[in-house]
């Protein structure tokens, strides 16, 4: 075997490198752009940069980047069970509102009582999203995919709604929910943030992502259940004919992604929004894990990187008008990146690249050379 050939074998089969190449080219047309605009990619680019690497900046990387792992895993999740979940948006808002309305009503609870109450609640109220989408899906047929989407713009009105009703909606001209209840905020203390140099929002919901990135790494790997959702994903009449029971596999895959969805939203709401605004459009944090969980190549661990990563440009993004350049940089660069992810099928062609064949010498004619010989 050649080298080169070994080289591209090992390009095309390493899923890594595929997602590697796909950043770097994602950048790589960043660049181009900002070329285009004559600005200075060096620049730009070390902005970019500067911006996420101090104390401070990571700090806000870590703020930025909570909820988009958490949806990322409800999305690899789902994604790991033969499921696509469009529909965390409207999980993630959801999930949110319930927190908001906990946090809220219920505001004089204690501290220890009241924050696991406001994550059950989102759990709840995202787990019930996603499975009537399931019970659609199983009991009727209909297209998961489009049912979803629908249910994100119910998601979306009906959050308005709630937001506008007297008991939860704000007391001033603003038009939002009331702050919920210092009880229910996952914030670091002022003394502890001022006293480390982190931002102002800092907020321990990080480490509930991180026990939220074991925990699905488990079902999915050292469960009965995990590998019963797998076998769905991954053939559901193979698992139907094994005796697994596809429809229930559904509608708990669909259970437990949409609770992740709106854990997410309440970590969002109660580490850094404190209250929900009236929509004027889709927040697009949903979307944002359905990023996130390609970039992690639906990995437990891999979406926990990935959401760091995306929180980063996320958050170096805005700070790129500082030096001229525009903001909506990140979402070409976001944008390219999931285009060659999407589309690594050609990378793993590389494996068929062959290098030209050496042209052979023709073979000797023996009947000539007998001939030959007779005469002389």
């Amino acid at each position: 075997m050649s080298k080169k050939k070994g080289f591209l074998e090992f390009v095309a089969g390493n899923r890594f490198i595929h997602i590697l190449l796909s950043i770097l080219l994602g950048f790589l047309v960043g660049a181009i752009f900002l070329a285009i605009m004559g600005l200075s990619v060096g620049e730009a680019y070390g902005r970019l940069i500067t911006s996420v690497t101090s104390l401070k900046g990571f700090s806000y990387v870590i703020v930025y980047s909570i909820p988009y792992i958490v949806v990322g895993l409800s999305v690899a999740f789902s994604f790991k069970t033969g499921v696509f979940n469009i529909g965390a948006e409207g999980q993630f808002v959801m999930g949110s509102m319930a927190a908001a309305v906990v946090g809220i009503l219920a505001g004089g609870l204690p501290k220890i009582v009241l924050i696991p109450l406001c994550f059950l609640a989102a759990m709840l109220a995202g787990a019930i999203w996603g499975v009537i989408v399931g019970f659609l899906k199983t009991k009727w047929g209909i297209n998961e995919v489009l049912s979803m989407i629908m249910f994100n713009w119910v998601a979306f009105y009906l959050s308005n709604f709630i937001a506008g009703i007297p008991a939860i909606h704000s007391d001033g001209t603003a038009e939002a929910t009331k702050n919920i209840s210092d009880n229910a905020s996952t914030l670091l203390s002022k003394d502890l943030i001022n006293s480390l140099g982190l931002c102002p929002t800092a907020n321990w919901g990080i480490l509930v992502a991180i026990a939220v990135t074991v925990l699905v790494w488990f079902i999915i790997e050292k469960t009965t259940l995990g590998y019963e959702l797998k076998a769905v994903g991954s053939n559901k009449f193979a698992a139907e004919y094994g005796g697994i029971n596809v429809n229930r596999s559904i509608l708990t895959a669909l259970a437990i992604s949409g609770a992740l969805a709106g854990l997410g939203g309440s970590l969002q709401l109660m580490g850094m929004g404190s209250r929900i605004s009236v929509f004027s459009s889709q927040e697009g944090f949903g979307f944002a894990g359905i990023v996130v969980a390609l970039i992690g190549c639906s990995n437990p661990f891999g979406v926990l990187i990935a959401g760091i990563f995306y929180g980063a440009l996320t958050f170096g993004g805005s700070k790129l008008n500082l030096v001229g350049a525009p903001t909506q940089l990140i979402n070409v660069i976001v944008g390219t990146v999931v285009f060659f992810i999407a589309i690594s099928i050609i990378f793993q062609r590389l494996r068929y690249i062959r290098k030209p064949a050496k042209p052979k010498a023709p073979a000797p004619d023996k009947k000539a050379n007998g001939k030959e010989a007779a005469e002389k």
